[in-house]
């Protein structure tokens, strides 16, 4: 049976625990370091390379699979090229679809990905014009990781400076960033596995960032998700494949980047068409929550095929219902908040309901939070309305001191 190392510990880690753990057994499910609510929680840090592969050679581990994305952007891949492990993610250089925004966005311009207009920190006084431009309706990007926090949505030329300004205190005056146009439109997540040379799609699915209702507020790793999107059309699909994924395949290609792992796009679809605005090497959170349990095939199968080179062979299953993801979030955050408050309530949840934990701890019999996001209260649905009006009261039986939530997920745009 095949024995599977996990690395992380949020919600987007528990899904996969879940989905793999019943495929496998979830005595061959090894979390690094895992979260209050997996199993086989073993203390090591995801970018300690040399711990890892050393815990991955004493149990014996065939797959090594990558939560977060900073083990892959400093090349865990590369790290365990050698090695009887098989790691599920990109190269080093291929990470940089993720890891640099600006060199993911030449990417885009050199092989035709439809996208937005840019400019970059180093093109001087082309950024002013450029914001001048589009009265400062532009977005702000801070070119490395930033864990889903380095961008502005920007209303004017003073915000969009001010954005500019903040990168450069919080990362340094020499920090690279790019302004893009603010494409506007429905906003959706794409998500498959490739080999390098074909992908196998999940459901499309639609996050929810910013942190209070509306769409308001500031961005934050994901308030909640949902799959399927309701609205989306055969049309889009093609549209999305002819001009987006196959270039992107054809770059990958082109550039010789290794890469046997989740690609991720996340997309405006606007009067124009669909535009990437960002690619992820790894699986989104919290998507993840909700295309996982939307997905009838095997993910072991899956994840075979694509180490393997043989993903064409493969056509998932989708379950014909909706799945949707409202995360329960420490108050405060994105920004500073308070940890080590105990859960309760969580012995109420109906059993049709699941509970991916995130930011959650064991002291002794008590659970408690641990981070920014919480917990994820998944539900299942006939259609969008269904899901929602099973997810919200499961929601409300969960208790912990400065608890908050989003209650509109799912309610964008006014399809519900």
């Amino acid at each position: 049976m095949t024995k599977i190392v996990i690395l992380g510990s949020g919600g987007r880690e528990h899904a996969l625990a879940w989905k793999l753990g019943k495929e496998v057994g979830e005595e061959n499910i090894y979390m690094l370091p895992g979260n209050g609510g997996t199993w086989n929680n073993y203390p090591i840090n995801p970018l300690n390379f040399k711990a890892v592969k050393s815990f991955c050679e004493d149990k014996n581990i065939q797959w090594l699979i990558v939560g977060p994305e900073d083990p892959l952007a400093q090349g865990i891949y590369d790290y365990f090229y050698d090695s009887s492990t098989q790691v599920l993610g990109p190269s080093k250089q291929a990470a940089r679809l993720e890891a640099s925004k600006i060199w993911s966005k030449h990417f885009m311009i050199t092989y035709g990905v439809a996208t937005g207009r840019a400019v970059f920190s180093t093109d001087g006084n082309s950024l002013d014009a450029f914001i001048h431009e589009l009265d400062g309706k532009v977005v702000v990007k801070y070119d490395g990781l930033a864990a889903g926090k380095g961008v502005k949505v920007c209303e004017s030329s003073l915000e969009a400076w001010e954005a500019i300004t903040d990168i450069r205190k919080k990362y340094g005056n020499n920090a690279l960033f790019l302004v893009e146009e603010r494409l506007v439109g429905r906003e959706m997540s794409v998500i498959g596995l490739t080999d390098g040379k074909s992908i196998r799609l999940f459901l499309p699915s639609q996050d929810h960032k910013q942190a209070y209702e509306g769409d308001k507020g500031p961005n934050t790793g994901g308030m909640g998700a949902y799959c399927p999107v309701p609205w989306y059309t055969p049309t889009h699909a093609k549209a999305i494949q002819k001009k987006i994924i196959e270039p992107t395949l054809q770059g990958i290609c082109d550039e010789h980047l290794d890469y046997k792992g989740i690609l991720y796009f996340g997309l405006m679809i606007t009067t124009e068409g669909p535009r990437v605005l960002e690619y992820n090497v790894r699986f989104g959170d919290p998507e993840t929550e909700v295309i996982l349990p939307a997905l009838k095939s095997s993910l072991t199968g899956l994840i075979e095929n694509t180490l393997n080179g043989s993903l064409e062979k493969t056509s998932p299953e989708f379950y014909p219902e909706t799945f949707i993801d409202v995360v329960l979030a420490s108050g405060g955050y994105p920004g500073a908040y308070e940890k080590g408050y105990e859960i309760t309530g969580l012995e109420k949840i109906s059993p049709d309901t699941l509970l991916f934990h995130a930011g959650t701890k064991r002291e002794g019999e008590k659970l408690v939070t641990n981070g920014g996001r919480v917990l994820n209260v998944v539900a299942r649905g006939r259609n969008l309305q269904e899901a929602i009006e099973k997810v919200y009261p499961e929601v409300e039986k969960i208790h912990f001191k400065n608890k908050t939530f989003r209650r509109d997920i799912g309610r964008r745009e006014g399809i519900v």
